[in-house]
């Protein structure tokens, strides 16, 4: 039976290199966090699980997950890059939070709600750095890559602690000369053989969006992965896009079709990573967040 790991055997930098993958996800990623190469990162690695007798990553098919050890030693390491950051600043008489924080969401929540929030977080708190990392997809399970995280629907299954957002709206809209050159709609039956722009159906990854069927009649006529694609296309009349209502209702090209009748609400959930290391700044830019989806509220669900 091999020895048990003593604490002078194992070098906190070395953690430090392990709490970087864990955020990052891939070696290449971190290796650029880091400001080393990849090869470097994978010696320390090899070096720490040597020093702990016990494997900390396996290769997954999206980046590196975490081990059941590997999650709990990050847990239990993650306060590591928080407490260097309080010595720098208690070194040079600066008492500012510091950090970076990764935010990752949906495409244009993202662009519309989260980048604002991010701004004044900048603004007011100079020592936080902000990421934001665009993506409509569930959260992976092994929960990596991110300290927060914008999703829609639940976040089931991950290893996140998970809150309520907010409920937004999504609504029908046409350009104007798009609907002059049809008949009037003035019920759902009248959507019948008009082309609809949403999201492609086969790279649909996100259940709650499968909404396509709620339309019927409607065929997908232009479909994207992008929500600004899918405005722009409705904004040149390619048909009649099924949007956002806080990107709809602002866009002075497009004009909303049976908003009384098609008014489909989803959620929005807010993940935080509970081994985040910058965990004050972590709260700040929750606080931030939360913050703007309540002043911006009627953006979000229009007419409530």
């Amino acid at each position: 039976m091999p020895p048990a790991p003593r604490p002078q055997d194992v070098s906190t930098d070395d953690l430090r290199y392990l709490l970087a993958v864990a955020r990052a996800g891939r070696m290449t990623s971190a290796a650029a966090l880091l400001g080393v190469d990849h090869t470097t990162v994978r010696r320390r690695l090899d070096r720490l699980e040597a020093s702990l007798g016990a494997r900390l990553l396996d290769r997954g098919v999206d980046g590196w997950a975490l081990t059941a050890i590997g999650r709990e030693v990050v847990e239990r390491a993650s306060a590591l890059e928080g407490m260097v950051e309080q010595v720098v600043a208690a070194a040079s008489g600066d008492g500012a939070v510091r950090g970076t924080v990764r935010v990752a969401a949906p495409e244009g929540f993202g662009a519309t709600f989260v980048a604002p929030a991010l701004a004044r977080v900048r603004r007011e708190h100079p020592g936080i750095a902000v990421e934001l990392v665009t993506s409509t997809r569930p959260l992976s399970l092994r929960a990596s890559g991110f300290d927060l995280a914008v999703t829609i629907g639940s976040a089931a299954g991950a290893r996140v602690r998970a809150e309520p957002l907010t409920e937004y709206a999504l609504r029908l809209y046409a350009a104007p000369e798009y609907l002059a050159r049809h008949a009037p709609i003035a019920a759902l039956a009248d959507l019948e053989g008009h082309d609809l722009i949403f999201y492609v159906d086969a790279l649909l990854t996100v259940p709650e969006l499968d909404l396509a069927p709620v339309l019927g009649g409607m065929r997908t006529g232009f479909a994207s992965t992008s929500v600004f694609a899918q405005l722009e296309a409705a904004r040149v009349g390619a048909g009649i896009g099924l949007l956002h209502a806080f990107m709809g209702e602002r866009d002075a090209a497009l004009a909303p079709v049976l908003p009384d009748i098609v008014d489909l609400r989803l959620q929005f959930t807010l993940s935080t990573r509970p081994d985040s290391p910058a965990v004050d700044a972590v709260g700040i830019v929750r606080a931030a967040l939360l913050d703007e989806v309540a002043r911006r509220r009627p953006e979000l669900l229009p007419g409530s």
